[in-house]
């Protein structure tokens, strides 16, 4: 008996959902090489102000979100050829072909209003308030803290604080 055309689709969709099933995106705290050879998972910044988000890895499949926040930083949780699996700050997962993508270090401060010190101590003159929110370029980070610039305004933030930094990873 010969397939139909459908029950032919339908067996595609059934094993390309249990090959993603098997390839389930790497999202713990150790991070491991991807296709490109760069660590899974790692964060980057959305290289333009409009971003599409789809719902698989491929021009085909439906955009679920359009970002129109160039710099707004991303976790790229997989990677499939062209396209990049990401995490936004609110939680929602899907595709990104990598042109729209930046490995421009970016993070998004979070909570309340936020104070920018001198120092890398709490002690330390504030120099800044911050609203929560706000994109941040990540000069560096290191143990608790982290080395920020807003519009030419430079201080240290809280690591925790921030969202677009792993809690122990050095940048700089």
């Amino acid at each position: 008996m010969m397939a139909t055309r459908a029950q032919m689709f339908g067996l595609f969709l059934a094993l390309t959902a249990a090959t993603a099933a098997v390839r389930a995106p790497v999202i713990d705290k150790d991070a491991t090489e991807g296709l490109s050879g760069l660590p899974v998972p790692r964060f980057v910044s959305l290289k333009s102000d409009k971003a599409f988000l789809r719902t698989g890895p491929g021009d085909r499949y439906p955009i679920e979100w359009v970002y129109v926040r160039k710099g707004l930083p991303v976790e790229i949780v997989r990677e499939y050829g062209i396209w990049r699996q990401v995490r936004d700050i609110g939680g929602s997962i899907g595709w990104m072909n990598k042109q729209l993508i930046s490995g421009n270090r970016t993070a998004v401060v979070t909570g309340t209003v936020r104070t920018m010190f001198g120092t890398p101590d709490v002690a330390g003159r504030a120099v800044w308030r911050i609203a929560p929110g706000t994109i941040v370029r990540v000069i560096l980070c290191s143990d608790a803290w982290c080395r920020v610039d807003r519009g030419g305004k430079s201080g240290y933030v809280l690591r925790a604080q921030l969202w677009g930094v792993r809690a122990t990873e050095a940048i700089g």
